[in-house]
């Protein structure tokens, strides 16, 4: 609770203190995920109690995965939230994907496959809207680009073969990885998406550049083409 002057209280204090203190002894699990939260916007906005703030967040987007990935204006509705407080969430976000996405680009992709799996699902399983991406990767399998194509609607994103392989030819990739996202949760291939992939499968081979696989994130988890024996 706050007093007249909008300072955090004694109880208050000792409340973030103890917190603290459970961070330091224990570790970031020993924490629920509205007091992560809540310590994270007390940082931001510390003569405030986060705790009310903290659970309203969590409500409005489902969890810290769907709070982490909302738009910053999406967040900017609820009522109490500022720049400064959505800046310390959304910079939160961006250092874990860049972490994971530096675990991606350290080695051939083809053998750190759980772990482009980890950053996949991190960037886009918690979106409203489908996200097209294509990974293109040099000789080697490393990364060389990883590349937001576009977004659609909440049911459907165009992935088109001729921008895809003419971008894949600019880059000079020797293979492709293409990502998109299910919004309703499941990750399973449309016949839409079985159709456009071997389309670009056929485009890439004739000027030799591999299609690797086509991964469809989703909430609950994960889809490969190439494992179901689609490609």
């Amino acid at each position: 609770m706050a007093d007249i002057e909008g300072k955090v209280s004694h109880d208050g204090a000792g409340h973030r203190a103890r917190l603290r203190q459970k961070l330091a002894n224990s570790g970031g699990d020993a924490l629920h995920d509205h007091e992560l939260i809540e310590y994270l916007l007390a940082l931001a906005i510390p003569r405030r109690d986060t705790k009310p703030l903290a659970k309203a967040l969590l409500r409005e987007f489902n969890g810290i995965g769907g709070l982490m990935a909302a738009d910053w204006q999406a967040i900017a509705r609820v009522p109490g939230m500022g720049d400064t407080s959505i800046a310390a969430i959304k910079i939160v976000h961006a250092t874990l994907l860049r972490m994971l996405r530096n675990e991606v680009a350290e080695r051939p992709v083809l053998a750190s496959w759980q772990a482009l799996l980890d950053y996949l699902r991190a960037d886009m399983a918690y979106l409203g809207v489908e996200r097209v991406r294509v990974l293109h990767l040099n000789s080697r399998n490393m990364l060389i680009r990883d590349e937001h194509m576009g977004d659609g609607s909440i049911d459907q994103a165009a992935i088109y073969t001729r921008e895809v392989i003419r971008r894949a030819i600019d880059l000079g990739s020797a293979a492709l990885i293409l990502v998109h996202n299910h919004p309703s949760g499941s990750p399973e291939p449309s016949r839409q998406d079985i159709e456009v992939t071997r389309q670009i499968v056929e485009a890439g081979k004739r000027l030799n550049i591999s299609v690797h696989d086509h991964i469809i994130i989703g909430l609950h988890g994960h889809s490969s083409m190439r494992a179901k024996g689609l490609l």
